[in-house]
């Protein structure tokens, strides 16, 4: 069980033990992301979450903070995105006490050097460029920006690279003074810890910050009538899609019939994508469905690498399963069998304290709400074949299609027309 604490200036405190466990994880989550950008400093997230770990003022160096982590056995990262920057340690639990003071420490104090800054606009470019070279990673940025279009949910989270060049320090001291307030701030701790002793560290540590203004971000604009498509032709010896369309928020309880839906679609290799795409088609090594869903906006997206040869196949072959999904009530024996494999994975997922830090933080820092694994398990038992129906026939439109692709493709004109359910 978690326990939950807010502290005077609004920062919120998840604690989660877990008796069994030989290691803790502390994870501090703050809303801010790609979306909280404007045009002119987007990427600028993303560069401050690199700066933290550039040196404070009582470890003045990334070398410093990166071997006294290491000293301790630690696994360690940060990540950011659309909505949320996260920072954590995963350490033996004798270590904790260690590991919490590293990345406070981090998030509290950053210096900000200016030479470290420059430096760092050069690492974030190559960062950039591995991206593009990444296809498979590529191809979800473009169907982000062709969804959304020039809005914070459809900029890449690294930002541009002309606007890296141009961030500077008083940039990151105002995003992350307008940013990085106590309320707007998740801390986790969760695996082998003493709770009475935890909290009050943690009430000591992070207790001292004062209040101030979250600045919010814009809404997002849904806008689309027909079917959207974009193609970046390039050389190379897999063609990479993400055939998509917008879905609901995470506020939206038909979210957990989503959930179910993608897995009978593609949530494994016994799924309908992966036996039409992979299997009767011959056509794709990967094929998979999974649904995102944000504060106020989320998209169903259909991923796969296929043959060069067969984009109009495989489009076709992924439309088809789609209409008969809207069609044709879904088996018991099918329903049940997708059923036991979210919650199986699920369980699975949560055997360690890194993700369970991750399960219950997600959940505080976007929604202030939390549900249990039991809880969310009683959720996807309750899905009915008729729901699975019902939200199909809601999701799957043509005014909510679209369709992104990176390959040796030429052929956008021909692939548009055939672009409908």
């Amino acid at each position: 069980m978690f326990k939950k604490h807010i502290l005077k200036n609004g920062l919120r405190i998840i604690l989660v033990p877990i008796k069994r466990s030989m290691a803790a994880t502390f994870l501090v989550l703050v809303e801010a992301g790609s979306k909280y950008e404007t045009k002119d400093i987007n990427g600028i997230s993303h560069f401050l979450e690199h700066m933290c770990f550039k040196g404070t003022k009582k470890r003045p160096s990334a070398l410093v903070i990166s071997s006294e982590l290491e000293s301790l056995g630690a696994v360690y990262n940060a990540f950011t995105g659309h909505e949320a920057t996260g920072y954590y340690a995963k350490v033996g639990a004798d270590k904790i006490d260690k590991a919490l003071d590293i990345i406070s420490d981090m998030y509290k104090n950053p210096l900000f050097d200016e030479k470290e800054i420059e430096k760092e606009k050069g690492v974030i470019i190559e960062e950039i460029n591995m991206y593009e070279d990444l296809p498979m990673r590529k191809v979800h940025e473009n169907f982000s920006e062709l969804v959304y279009g020039d809005q914070p949910a459809g900029w890449p989270v690294a930002g541009k690279k002309e606007n890296v060049l141009a961030i500077n320090r008083d940039k990151l001291v105002e995003y992350r003074k307008n940013h990085y307030v106590p309320e707007a701030t998740t801390i986790v701790v969760a695996g082998a810890f003493k709770e009475k002793e935890m909290l009050k560290k943690l009430q000591n540590i992070f207790g001292s910050i004062p209040k101030s203004n979250k600045i919010g971000k814009k809404k997002v604009i849904e806008a689309q009538k027909s079917p959207k498509m974009s193609l970046e032709t390039k050389k190379s010896d897999q063609t990479h899609l993400v055939l998509g369309f917008r879905s609901f928020d995470m506020f939206d309880n038909r979210k957990y019939i989503v959930s179910v839906l993608c897995d009978i679609l593609g949530g494994g290799m016994s799924s309908r994508l992966f036996q039409k795409v992979r299997e009767e088609l011959g056509a794709a090594y990967y094929v998979n469905c999974g649904n995102s869903s944000f504060t106020d906006h989320g998209l169903l997206c259909i991923s796969a690498g296929i043959d060069n040869t067969k984009g109009k196949i495989v489009i076709r072959g992924i439309l088809d399963e789609i209409n008969k999904i809207k069609k044709v009530l879904v088996s018991k024996k099918e329903l049940d069998k997708s059923k036991n494999h979210i919650i199986g994975r699920l369980m699975i997922g949560l055997e360690t304290s890194d993700s369970v830090a991750e399960f219950y933080g997600d959940q505080e820092v976007f929604k202030e709400k939390i549900h249990t694994p039991e809880q969310l398990i009683k959720k996807i038992k309750s899905v009915k074949a008729t729901d699975i129906m019902k939200v199909a026939k809601e999701i799957f439109k043509n005014e909510k299609l679209n369709l992104a692709i990176i390959g040796p493709l030429e052929n956008k004109a021909d692939l548009e027309k055939d672009l409908k359910l």
